[in-house]
């Protein structure tokens, strides 16, 4: 029995989705962030040892890593589907898996931790230096950083989805940091207009829809 141990507003939605797609049977155990440190439940640790998320498990195995559960989840249900084969297109696609965590995220992340910084409860004078800092690694870091990713995702976007016309694992993988950079990237409204497109077409799909039904929203 395969069983996806979904944290709540978090990349798990994106296994949560691809199972949809697939049509897999699944059972869906449902954990919840600590509203102060935004920390997963810590049973998600009884699971697997570093306690997060996604994590599924099938019988007695244990796999995690979101790139590596869909690549799994498409290799044995897909028939076919999801990943494209022996062609250019399946050279983007495996990139494109790997891009989405290892160059789409890490801004991403820097910028989460540094907003946390600007609202942190700091003693006054400290807050001026915490704020200072804060912005200078945004303008030298984060935002540029940002830019340069959604663009060019955006010149990829030559189709309805990124590697084609149809829907693929890595377009189900580029959901989650796509959707943050768009809402929290302070990126204008008007740019990205592809990217944007295909953020509609995505929650557009019944099955994304399904997810968001059963795990709830993707953001915090």
């Amino acid at each position: 029995m395969l069983t996806l141990h979904h944290l709540e507003k978090s990349r798990s939605h994106r296994v949560l989705w691809m199972l949809e797609e697939l049509g897999v049977e699944y059972e869906l155990k449902h954990y919840t962030r600590n509203p102060e440190t935004m920390r997963a439940d810590p049973a998600l640790k009884k699971v697997h040892p570093l306690g997060k998320s996604p994590v599924i498990t099938v019988d007695d195995r244990v796999l995690y890593e979101s790139g590596a559960i869909l690549e799994y989840l498409v290799e044995e249900h897909g028939e076919g589907r999801f990943r494209p084969q022996g062609t250019e297109a399946e050279l983007r696609h495996r990139a494109l898996m790997h891009f989405a965590e290892a160059t789409v995220m890490p801004s991403l992340l820097v910028r989460l931790v540094f907003d946390r910084v600007r609202s942190a409860p700091l003693p006054f004078f400290v807050k001026p230096i915490a704020r200072k800092i804060a912005d200078q690694v945004d303008a030298t870091f984060t935002q540029p950083e940002i830019d340069q990713n959604l663009d060019f995702l955006e010149s990829l976007l030559t189709d309805d989805y990124f590697v084609g016309d149809e829907l693929t694992a890595a377009d189900v993988q580029l959901s989650y940091p796509v959707e943050a950079a768009l809402h929290r990237g302070r990126v204008s409204t008007s740019a990205h207009p592809n990217l944007r497109a295909w953020m509609k077409r995505v929650e557009a799909r019944p099955a994304y829809a399904r997810a968001i039904e059963l795990g709830g929203p993707t953001m915090p």
